[in-house]
């Protein structure tokens, strides 16, 4: 979980809003590798608005972190064998498809689409979700926690209020500003 102290309810939205925007970042840049290097379809913005960011993985990491942080520090064991990383997983795999499937519909409903289309893999729901992503948001996302979150942490704990700001409101504004810009025709 992000480290928090007793701080102020700004302080940590503001603490929430740079992972939010670390991991969307992240995101556009696993999406923009996929398509370069391992699919050969060379670059695009892969994400549906202007900047390097993909929303659904900032609002996908807050979820994981908010709904799995308690259980990524308890030991369940058989024998001597851990297996709550099998139970992170399979909850990983469940919750970052259902984020992805209710993008899809939120896509639509404002854009008349969505974004991907898994009617290529087996074992899919609409185009809209599928094993085959599903297991890589899966791993993706144990990555993601046991690797990048705990880092990021550090960096935040030591991080202070007038720092946070100085990353926090220009940060949030370029994305507003970029949201608005980019949605203007959906308002009109």
């Amino acid at each position: 979980m992000l480290h928090i102290e007793n701080r102020s309810l700004s302080f940590i939205i503001k603490k929430y809003y740079i992972c939010f925007m670390f991991y969307a970042i992240m995101g556009w840049c696993y999406e923009v590798f996929l398509e370069v290097v391992v699919y050969h379809w060379g670059f695009s913005n892969r994400g549906f608005l202007f900047g390097p960011y993909c929303p659904v993985y900032g609002f996908g990491a807050i979820i994981l972190i908010a709904c799995l942080h308690t259980l990524i520090k308890k030991k369940i064991k058989i024998g001597h064998i851990s297996i709550t990383p099998i139970f992170i997983f399979i909850a990983i795999c469940i919750i970052t498809t259902t984020v992805e499937l209710i993008a899809s519909y939120i896509m639509e409903v404002f854009t008349g689409g969505w974004m991907w289309d898994y009617t290529q893999y087996s074992y899919n729901f609409q185009g809209r979700i599928a094993l085959n992503p599903s297991l890589r948001f899966g791993v993706g996302g144990m990555v993601f926690l046991y690797l990048f979150q705990p880092l990021f942490d550090k960096f935040l704990k030591n991080i202070n209020n007038r720092s946070l700001s100085l990353l926090f409101w220009p940060l949030l504004a370029i994305f507003l500003l970029d949201f608005t810009v980019k949605n203007i025709n959906i308002w009109q």
